[in-house]
């Protein structure tokens, strides 16, 4: 038997840190819950205070495959490496041709860059370009493979 499971990456700007992984990943806004038309009616059926209406945000694969993401408001700042990260597989990995592999990943980072992720470094092997570690915009590092 397997478990659901949601991804959940903790940030002190909800709708910043969802927009960004909009464009990384190409998710899409959760809908709310059925019976609901929207978030809005479902906060308000659920008694949740308007002032906590914007603390969060529910991200989802808009074909059903891969694990929703959750984005909770928190208080704190991130202020550690992450022990878990995801790695956007962008480049058909080392069996493709290195020139491939470099366009490939430059791209991607390239355009996330522009959504407001940071290069973090770059890693190479036998000077071919492997991977490029990455942070969002609240520093949550991941990896453009």
């Amino acid at each position: 038997m397997t478990t659901r499971w949601t991804l959940t990456i903790d940030c002190t700007s909800p709708a910043v840190v969802a927009a960004f992984w909009k464009e990384a990943l190409g998710y899409v806004d959760a809908l709310p819950p059925a019976g609901f038309a929207s978030w809005e009616a479902w906060f308000v059926a659920s008694g949740v205070p308007e002032d906590e209406w914007d603390d969060g945000a529910a991200l989802v694969d808009p074909l059903g495959v891969a694990p929703p993401l959750s984005l909770p408001r928190v208080r704190e700042e991130k202020s550690v490496k992450n022990r878990l990260h995801l790695d956007l597989q962008v480049s058909g990995g080392r069996a493709q041709p290195a020139g491939s592999r470099r366009e490939a990943i430059r791209a991607t980072v390239a355009r996330l860059v522009r959504a407001g992720g940071a290069v973090v470094a770059e890693h190479h092997v036998d000077d071919a370009l492997d991977h490029v570690v990455m942070s969002d915009p609240e520093g949550n590092e991941f990896c453009v493979v």
